[in-house]
């Protein structure tokens, strides 16, 4: 299907939202009134410009306040959509979207609502433009899509359809399955948002939180589905309002919205092949959807890099060692130390290997290396989806590992997970004994349990949907937890097993210590089989755990059944405890090692899935704490 972006989406004047738009790859755009209007082309140039990048204008928007009105009134408005007709022929488009009236002067009258939807369908018709009728979920008399199509069928005009928008409908809890009642051809336009599930004011939340699909809370497949199936044949055209989009790069933006859409009508394809049964009437489908390749699902994590200066680098060997690493293998040809604990890595560059990477903390989670069982075919789908392999510089004698960047510049490496293959780039490192081989406490390390990755202000529902659309990870609900420097959001992605996590997190202000570009705190959390073992070997080793007051674990003994023995071993290893049904979790925190970077151990019991969120608040403090002293 065609795909289309609203300008208002978009930041920037009108030529470089255009721009934008084209150079990601949209066929069409809709332009929003207010766009054109502070747009120093007159509409004859902005529609050269558009056909010059390769785009269609597909929709006008929006003519608000027409139906519902006395006659007096609707003359006015008769005058009103003849204007804007003309500069629509300008333009070269031929729809425009014509939401419900807010006016609380709206007269409730179905029979006069329809009667001058059709006057007005009747003037457009002479201009060669159609009507595409949109129910606001705000509307005053019109605010849901069956009561729109009720005017339109009544209404009886073919240059008279209706605009179905993905967040009216769904933001109130409508069911999309009653688009089978309306033609396909009377559907002349869709429009398509996510948003996060809030409970606000429905126009504060349209206003301000829709996102692309796949980052927020809606079901934008079957929506999308039942559209289609109803025989609707325009494009796929993306509606946001979002602050943040609205002050963002607007070429990052558009890619991200193109990425989104391709995700959406994948997902669409898919879903339309297992559907159907129990259907009373075959689908009306009359477009092809467009397929990705399937997706590679993590297997684990083949490693995780992190990058430091020199100084922080020795903190981040000490660490390492008291958790159970040893330093083994040198890289070859490029100053990066490898650190295993069994089948557990840790890659350690002492230089300023961080090239792109937007974060300039001294320590940071740079690298993910992500194993799957067809890296070629990983790639192939990342670049699909506009995450181009990055160039590496390598000896040829070097495995030929890919990557692709994140939002944030985080290197995500595919890493073959069969078992002849799967540590193919081990052979990278030299297998001498290194020089200054440090051995590491015998501690019950396991595995990854997930990375912590602090994202940029701008970049955190960007970053969301990359993880999920290339590495086929599903996100949880947005969390938000009260830090002492501000709210944080925080979202988990994960397989469906567990073996990868990531947990996203973002400053809600995008400022202060805990947003500030050098303050974002990156985290890798290890698994472990018993932590108290784990916390007590660290702290022999000479590495004492994050301090938690005491405060905590007397609140700790007042809502929980964990026994004195127990709360006392806890809390004399600063290890944190939750809980949600038979499922526990148990966690400590390393010392940051210099202020960005920190490690964490954890233990789940009983099919525990979280990340300890209800603990957050008060590591983030103790955090504070250390950060000041």
């Amino acid at each position: 299907m065609r795909r289309s972006i609203a300008t208002v989406s978009l930041s920037g004047g009108l030529e470089d939202k255009l721009r934008a738009a084209a150079a990601a790859g949209f066929s069409g755009v809709e332009i929003f009134e207010n766009d054109l209007i502070a747009s120093p082309l007159p509409p004859r140039e902005v529609r050269a410009l558009t056909e010059s990048l390769g785009l269609r204008i597909d929709l006008y928007q929006p003519f608000r306040d027409f139906e519902g009105v006395d006659d007096a009134r609707l003359e006015r408005n008769l005058r009103r959509a003849v204007a804007k007709f003309e500069v629509m022929t300008e333009l070269g488009v031929d729809t425009v979207l014509v939401c419900s009236n807010v006016a609380p002067s709206t007269i409730d009258d179905d029979a006069r609502a329809a009667a001058q939807l059709r006057r007005l369908a009747e003037l457009a018709e002479e201009h060669g433009v159609r009507i595409a009728y949109e129910a606001l979920a705000w509307g005053r008399r019109v605010n849901d899509y069956a009561h729109s199509w009720r005017l339109v069928a009544e209404a009886d005009h073919p240059a008279l359809g209706v605009c179905l928008d993905s967040f009216h409908i769904l933001s109130v809890g409508d069911d999309p399955a009653g688009f089978r009642e309306i033609p396909g051809e009377k559907i002349f336009f869709l429009q398509l948002a996510d948003a996060p599930r809030m409970a606000m004011d429905v126009l504060q939340w349209s206003r301000h939180y829709r996102c692309f699909p796949g980052q927020g809370g809606f079901d934008l497949t079957t929506f999308t589905r039942h559209v289609v199936e109803a025989g609707y044949s325009g494009p796929l055209s993306l509606e946001v309002f979002n602050d943040v989009f609205r002050a963002s790069d607007p070429y990052r933006t558009a890619a991200d919205a193109l990425r989104s859409l391709s995700v959406l009508e994948d997902a669409v394809a898919r879903s339309t092949e297992t559907a159907g049964t129990g259907v009373a009437a075959p689908p009306r489908r009359a477009v092809t959807l467009t397929r990705l390749p399937d997706p590679v699902r993590p297997t684990g994590y083949g490693f995780v890099e992190v990058a430091a200066t020199r100084t922080s680098a020795d903190r981040i060997r000490r660490v390492l060692t008291a958790l159970g690493f040893e330093h083994t293998r040198d890289h070859r040809s490029k100053p990066v130390q490898l650190w295993s604990h069994g089948s557990t890595r840790i890659l350690l560059s002492s230089t300023d290997a961080r090239l792109g990477h937007t974060w300039s903390a001294d320590a940071t989670a740079t690298a993910l290396g992500i194993a799957v069982a067809d890296p070629h075919h990983a790639v192939r789908r990342a670049e699909e989806l506009l995450a181009p392999a990055l160039p590496r510089r390598r000896d040829p004698t070097e495995s030929p590992l890919q990557a692709v960047a994140a939002p944030d510049g985080t290197a995500v490496f595919f890493c073959p997970a069969d078992d002849t293959r799967g540590t193919d780039w081990l052979e990278d490192f030299s297998t001498a004994a290194v020089a200054d081989h440090q051995d590491g406490v015998n501690t019950p390390i396991t595995g990854i349990d997930h990375v912590g990755l602090f994202q940029p202000f701008d970049h955190f529902d960007e970053a969301s949907l990359f993880y999920r659309s290339v590495l086929g990870l599903e996100p949880a609900e947005s969390l938000e937890l009260a830090a002492p420097d501000g709210l944080v959001r925080s979202r988990a992605l994960t397989t469906a097993n567990g073996s990868v996590r990531i947990a996203l997190n973002v400053s809600v202000l995008g400022r202060g210590a805990q947003a500030d570009a050098a303050g974002g705190a990156q985290h890798i959390a290890l698994a472990s089989d018993d932590i108290v073992a784990s916390a007590r070997a660290m702290t022999e080793a000479g590495v004492a755990p994050l301090p938690i007051p005491d405060n905590y674990y007397a609140d700790l003994r007042s809502r929980t059944d964990l026994d004195e023995e127990t709360l006392e071993r806890l809390r004399v290893h600063g290890i944190m405890y939750d809980q949600v049904g038979d499922g526990e979790f148990f966690h400590f925190y390393t010392p940051m090692v210099d202020g960005r970077l920190f490690f964490e151990v954890v233990q789940r019991r009983g099919g525990y899935d979280g990340y300890g969120a209800a603990n957050s608040p008060f590591r983030m403090a103790a955090q504070r704490v250390e950060r000041v002293q």
